[in-house]
């Protein structure tokens, strides 16, 4: 797999407004295993950035997924870190070339609060629901972040050349499930497992053109396409073309059409139907995204003010990241600009801290591939190498101090006790700890009792334990001992009611490395008894509490 440089960004000289107006910032959701991996390669194959894509899939000839970096993602076939991805990409019929910032977010239900983190980033969404299982439990937890945040959706029906469920019956459910109207774009030539190619509507449901897509030897390559009148597309494919002008004519008839204001709302969302392995559907969604999504805008400050793109420079990091280069060990920070021109060298403010920031280092990343930055936009991702002051939640800035709210913390569901194997890594131990804490990898919760020799490790999800244990030995040298807690569940609590709730039994009461007080219950019945028994104290929900 190669590089190709011509899907490298290039700044030019059109001034901030235009600047911004030309860039797209968004992410991938889904369920596991729905194909996001394989979607952001099939967009950076359309873009240039590569000449071959990869798969996660092991099939013969196909390569490990470049977005995916860690060990653990390549053994597994899932994406534990998010990858940032920037490209140029001119729409047809274009003199403009559009960025576009691709933002890849775990699938796994595990790291759930990484993915939030991400969605703190973008303008927009792409969700991707598998054709045969349709909308999952992580989509619709991610869909109802996405509604809670106000980011428009795009939906992406994939792996349509394997057998699923019908193109209508799938519209009906994510109607019915989130309450999201459905308005596709292009619709299926070919059932489920017999994907011919796409009809693209016109603004009243009218089939305007068929696009044929020719497979190619393991979709390592662009698929060709084809471009045919709606009476060729009859005359070719017969009863597979008229059952889909038929539907088409039907959702139109059921107010389905697309509505940019609606879109931009949130109340309806456009859909392609496609399949990322075989990139069919690929070019279609990166037009869509370059014609309908939102360009970088506003966003409110701790104050309620809104932070306009062409305010000073300003930046919110979203995702702090280390061991990406094992050969220096170093220490990136994900930000996303807000506001302003950032150039690669200027110092900035760390308003948490007040102390300047020296930016030389500035990267995008993929995967381990590296590019300096020398120039960027509000709505680009920029990676601020050996970032060790900086958090998820962290503002930069300058000229006059703003600050963006904090990126609130996932409510655990998992705790552990860490323990070194061996007294003599206690100093390591600390450090990795702290290390792993900061970046957000895990929750660290810390009381007197316990000490710090044995903290204890909140988590979404139990693989964010496991990530964990293999960092330690791998970037600290540090063996490790994992001890599960029985507790399932923490509320938010203060100084005055923590005296009372550690008396209580199955409660344990610690201090999270952000100065928050957590209590930490056996079950939800104890927490019920305790609230009934106690209706004084405070006992708060933390952010996507699952109970």
């Amino acid at each position: 797999m190669t590089a190709s440089t011509e899907g490298v960004v290039a700044p030019t000289p059109r001034g901030l407004p235009a600047e911004v107006a030309r860039r797209r910032t968004f992410a991938v959701i889904s369920h596991p295993d729905a194909g996001k991996s394989t979607l952001t390669e099939a967009l950076a194959l359309h873009a240039k950035m590569i000449s071959e894509a990869g798969a996660i899939h092991g099939k013969a000839g196909r390569r490990s997924t470049v977005s995916d970096w860690m060990e653990m993602e390549k053994a597994r076939g899932i994406s534990v870190s998010s990858t940032a991805l920037q490209f140029n990409y001119r729409a047809a019929g274009s003199d403009v070339d559009n960025v576009i910032n691709l933002v890849d977010t775990p699938g796994h239900s595990d790291f759930s609060e990484d993915t939030y983190r991400v969605l703190t980033a973008v303008d927009a969404a792409v969700m991707l629901i598998d054709a045969a299982k349709g909308l999952e439990p992580q989509t619709l937890k991610l869909f109802q972040v996405c509604r809670h945040r106000g980011i428009p959706v795009i939906t992406v029906i994939n792996k349509w050349d394997r057998p699923g469920q019908a193109p209508l019956e799938l519209l009906d459910e994510i109607s019915e499930r989130i309450g999201l109207t459905p308005t596709p774009l292009f619709l299926p030539v070919g059932i489920a497992g017999d994907f011919r190619g796409l009809l693209r509507r016109g603004p009243d449901g009218t089939a305007l053109e068929y696009i044929h897509f020719t497979r190619t030897a393991g979709g390592a390559t662009i698929a060709p396409e084809e471009s045919l009148t709606p009476e060729s597309a009859e005359a070719r494919e017969g009863e597979p073309w008229t059952t889909a002008a038929e539907e088409s004519e039907l959702l139109s008839a059921t107010g389905q059409d697309h509505d940019q204001e609606l879109f931009l709302a949130g109340h309806t969302s456009p859909v392609i139907y496609a399949s990322a392995m075989l990139n069919f559907g690929v070019r279609q969604l990166l037009e869509t995204l370059v014609s309908l999504a939102p360009a970088p805008g506003p966003r409110p400050d701790m104050a309620g003010a809104a932070r306009n793109t062409t305010d000073p420079f300003s930046a919110v990091v979203f995702k702090v990241q280390a061991g990406m280069d094992a050969a220096h060990r170093d220490r990136l920070a994900f930000m996303r600009i807000v506001s302003g021109e950032f150039e690669r060298g200027m110092v900035v403010t760390h308003a948490q801290t007040g102390k300047p920031f020296a930016t030389k280092y500035a990267l995008t990343v993929f995967g381990r591939e590296r590019s300096t930055v020398d120039t960027a936009y509000p709505g680009d991702v920029v990676g601020l190498v050996n970032a060790t002051a900086l958090a998820p939640g962290h503002t930069l800035f300058v000229d006059k101090k703003v600050e963006f709210p904090p990126i609130p913390s996932f409510a655990p569901e998992h705790f552990a006790v860490l323990r070194a194997e061996s007294a003599g890594k206690y100093k390591q131990f600390r450090k990795a700890i702290d290390q792993l804490d900061s970046e957000g990898v895990v929750q660290v919760l810390r009381n007197d009792i316990r000490g710090d020799a044995s903290p204890v490790l909140a988590a979404v999800g139990p693989m964010q334990f496991e990530v964990v244990t293999a960092r330690m030995m791998a970037e600290f040298t540090v063996e490790t001992r994992m001890e599960n807690l029985a507790y399932t569940l923490a509320r938010r609590t203060d100084a005055e009611s923590a005296p009372e709730l550690d008396r209580q039994r199955g409660v344990e009461v610690f201090t999270r490395s952000d100065g928050a007080l957590l209590a930490l219950f056996s079950d939800k019945w104890r927490l019920q008894y305790i609230e009934k028994e106690h209706p004084k104290l405070t006992l708060e929900p933390l952010v996507a509490a699952a109970d």
